[in-house]
């Protein structure tokens, strides 16, 4: 019986960019256990996928070659592996794929149950596939490191969210106003509509002084900060900060967790709080369930075609992107 094959865009190796990314068929892959067969509708591109390519991330996460890029995705289960109880053929779902295999950048994919939640109709197949990795650090960084409680109960809080219009800036302010917290947000001035239209109270223009400066306009103090930009000095941080403030950098550098270990050991108020994200399906099932609700929205981007995918790979390396970057099967 000949084998069935499927569409996917593959790199061979680390590094090239675009240029390192080729157009394959390849067999179907099969559900092992615990696993489920996916029929892609959405895939969603992050930075850290280009940044593995590019072997950024090699000692920590080294690639199994070939490799098809993108975790972020959403379809529909077509099959299930042994010991997976929870869902079923037919079923529509968000899911991560593992990092160290990818798979995203397909016509069909396979997914740990583990990382996998059951996706409602009012939630597209691209407002679901935008959700694990950036969804997640948002609420994580806000959440898990930032302290923050999502409901209007609690305690007035001043935040800032640099880099307020990319893919994870625009979850963090709409989670963030679901709390009652006053959102200053930072980004260029041909999204400062749309990031007001997420809940920003105030909204700098980084490319300008007092937009670089992260000076808020009514002069508050942040008692928390969600870094999703371009390392900045934490000279630029600390005059901005309250008493206790802390600043959660979302992409940190060799500096930033150097800036960290001395406010430790130091014993200083203000800190920096280098993350990474732990990616958990009752987070995402969480973020899934906003959506659901209309509390919060995928700001997408762009939509491209998988046989032009390395269209979309370009676009998220040059780092201009509005929300999130969609492939679609």
């Amino acid at each position: 019986m000949e084998e069935k094959l499927m569409r996917a865009l593959q790199s061979d190796g680390y590094g090239g960019g675009v240029a390192g990314l080729k157009h394959v068929e390849l067999p179907i892959p099969k559900p092992g256990k615990g696993e489920l067969l996916l029929k892609l509708e959405a895939t969603s591109i992050n930075p850290v996928d280009w940044k593995i390519q590019k072997g950024m991330l090699r000692p920590f996460l080294p690639l199994k070659i070939p490799w098809i890029p993108a975790t972020d995705v959403a379809g529909e289960v077509l099959d299930v592996g042994a010991g997976v109880k929870n869902f079923k053929a037919g079923d529509k779902v968000v899911s991560m794929l593992n990092s160290f295999k990818g798979g995203g950048l397909s016509e069909y994919a396979v997914s740990s149950d583990k990382l996998t939640v059951s996706r409602p109709p009012e939630v597209s197949a691209a407002d679901g596939a935008g959700l694990p990795v950036a969804g997640l650090t948002a609420l994580q960084a806000l959440t898990y490191h930032g302290g923050l409680t999502l409901d209007k109960t609690s305690p007035a809080t001043n935040i800032l969210v640099t880099a307020a219009s990319g893919g994870v800036g625009h979850y963090a302010i709409q989670l963030a106003k679901l709390s009652n917290a006053h959102v200053t947000a930072t980004c260029g001035a041909r999204n400062i509509d749309l990031v007001k239209s997420l809940g920003a109270d105030e909204v700098l223009d980084y490319k300008t002084p007092h937009g670089a400066a992260l000076n808020s306009p009514s002069n508050k103090k942040y008692d928390l900060v969600i870094h999703c930009a371009t390392p900045i000095p934490w000279s630029t941080f600390e005059p901005n900060l309250g008493p206790n403030g802390k600043v959660i950098d979302i992409t940190p550098g060799l500096s930033a967790v150097w800036t960290a270990v001395v406010k430790k050991v130091t014993c200083s108020k203000k800190k920096l709080v280098p993350i990474l994200l732990y990616p958990k399906a009752k987070n995402l099932e969480y973020m899934v369930g906003l959506v659901k609700e209309g509390k919060i929205k995928t700001i997408i981007d762009s939509r491209c075609p998988l046989n032009k995918a390395e269209e979309a790979w370009a676009k998220s390396i040059d780092g201009h992107a509005t929300g999130k970057i969609i492939v679609e099967p």
